[in-house]
């Protein structure tokens, strides 16, 4: 009987043992656990993963986890391209479009020519904002102002002048399957309509040629190369197209669902030439004569034709975009990559740093040194983070978003974050859990790589901020997604 109440006894206190040790493990224990058991699972057997936990406002590390390594972002590369914009610029800043004539107008007759003048503005025409006009609208109202002014005939060209932006328009190591579509439009000194075109097909048999019916807008001026055909009903936009800035051919190849007509989306390869040649179409229907066919500026300088002679310049219209702050929002709501290529190269042109993207990365690179943020690690190709060759540390990543919270526009920059399982990308994350509405993340998402980074409250009200990326997993194992989930739900707990 003695024996048996001694084992008892000691059952039970290793019991409470077990019991208080369990009861002990921290939220950051529980968490690091998860990463341990995450890493060394067949899904991440061949991959990596990179997380950084940091305290906004002390110097507290909450979670690391190869916070040195220099990994893919995806799309988070967002929040570092808005992000700079913001603090260079100012949440207030806004981008202004001109339109021009030169030379002089006698007995109803430009002797000259009708301009419009980028400065890289990424909504100029865009449908986002109700407070703006689309292109039809800005084309019509700019048709209007000039037959305000008295014009009948126009003895020169209307020319679209994006010279704001160096010509070369796309990053290097963008893939040449992504320049075509409207994902991969370039960011012209002069942009419309986020240089979007639909092209809408009708489908026929399975596995026959599909036909194009329409682009809208119209393009007229391109040839389209048409070998799309036709696959089962339900499968998707199976669809790419390939062109590249200037180029005066589309090609278009793959496959649309059998059943009714499927539109897919491309980018408008000159939209300076598209802005120029749409203005010139409505002067004809309002019965204002062009001499000469419409003309981007680099194609006039390609022909020696020069439009900024010393001639009287007049201003005609000036359109100003929505501010930066909701500019930034609509981007990393959206994931527009057109707006964060355009947030990249701005603060470098304005600052007489360069106008092409590699100028502005080390502009960018300039600007956050200024902050005392150390970037090192960090290799950016672009603003969005499309391009393949783009790394950053997690490190990088939280000290961009620590250094924010110092900055005048971060309630700008936090309030343009989605909220976990209520807005954006991350609309469906973290359902019935804490995270929901606690949680600001930016999503990110290529072909091996899944990222989340953004801002966080504590238990405890204190800030944080974090960055997450899952690199070359298997998905065969395992879903990325719901990974980086789990661990964003634990992540409220520390």
């Amino acid at each position: 009987m003695k024996l048996l109440i001694i084992t008892l006894f000691k059952f039970l206190a290793f019991q409470s043992q077990s019991i208080d040790s369990v009861k002990v493990l921290s939220p950051q224990e529980i968490m690091l656990r998860k990463i341990d058991s995450l890493v060394n699972s067949p899904f991440l057997e061949n991959g990596f993963l990179g997380i950084s936990i940091k305290s906004v406002n002390s110097d507290k590390n909450i979670v690391e986890y190869n916070v040195k390594k220099s990994l893919h972002p995806a799309s988070t590369m967002k929040l570092i391209s808005s992000a700079t914009a913001l603090m260079a610029l100012g949440e207030d800043f806004k981008y202004s479009t001109i339109l021009e004539y030169s030379g002089q107008i006698k007995d109803s007759v430009l002797i000259g020519n009708i301009i419009i003048r980028g400065s890289g503005d990424p909504s100029l025409g865009s449908w986002r904002f109700k407070s703006q006009p689309d292109y039809k609208q800005l084309i019509d109202r700019w048709a209007k102002k000039i037959k305000e002014l008295g014009i009948k005939e126009i003895r020169g060209r209307i020319f679209g002048d994006g010279s704001f932006f160096e010509e070369n328009v796309i990053p290097d190591t963008w893939i040449w399957g992504d320049t075509g579509n409207y994902y991969g439009a370039g960011s012209y000194g002069l942009n419309m309509n986020e240089n979007l075109y639909w092209v809408t097909f009708k489908p026929a048999n399975y596995m026959e040629s599909a036909q194009i019916l329409k682009t809208s807008p119209d393009l007229p001026y391109y040839q389209k190369i048409n070998r799309i055909l036709t696959d089962k009903a339900g499968t998707g936009d199976q669809v790419n197209i390939y062109s590249t800035p200037y180029q005066d051919v589309l090609i278009m190849q793959g496959f649309v669902p059998a059943g009714n007509d499927f539109s897919v989306k491309g980018s408008i390869p000159d939209p300076a030439l598209f802005s120029a040649y749409f203005l010139q179409k409505k002067l004809f229907e309002n019965s204002i004569s062009v001499l000469e066919s419409p003309l981007s500026y680099l194609e006039a300088n390609k022909k020696n034709i020069y439009y900024q002679k010393p001639l009287q310049i007049t201003q005609i219209d000036t359109i100003s975009s929505p501010t930066l702050r909701d500019l930034v929002r609509e981007c990393n709501f959206h994931s527009i990559n057109l707006y964060a290529e355009t947030f990249l190269k701005t603060p470098s042109v304005l600052m007489n740093l360069g106008s092409s993207t590699e100028e502005a990365i080390k502009g960018l690179k300039q600007i956050w040194q200024t902050k005392n943020v150390k970037l090192e690690g960090l290799k950016m190709k672009d603003g969005s983070g499309l391009s393949p060759a783009n790394a950053i540390t997690p490190n990088n990543m939280t000290d961009v978003l620590k250094a924010m919270y110092l900055e005048k526009s971060f309630v700008a920059f936090y309030e343009s974050i989605p909220i976990v399982g209520v807005s954006g990308t991350v609309s469906n994350l973290g359902k019935k859990s804490k995270a929901i509405g606690n949680v600001r993340a930016k999503s990110g998402s290529i072909d091996g790589v899944r990222a989340y980074a953004g801002y966080f409250t504590a238990k405890n009200g204190e800030m944080m901020c974090f960055s997450m990326m899952l690199n070359k997993y298997n998905s065969d194992l395992g879903s990325a997604t719901r990974e980086l989930e789990k661990l964003i739900i634990l992540m409220v707990e520390l």
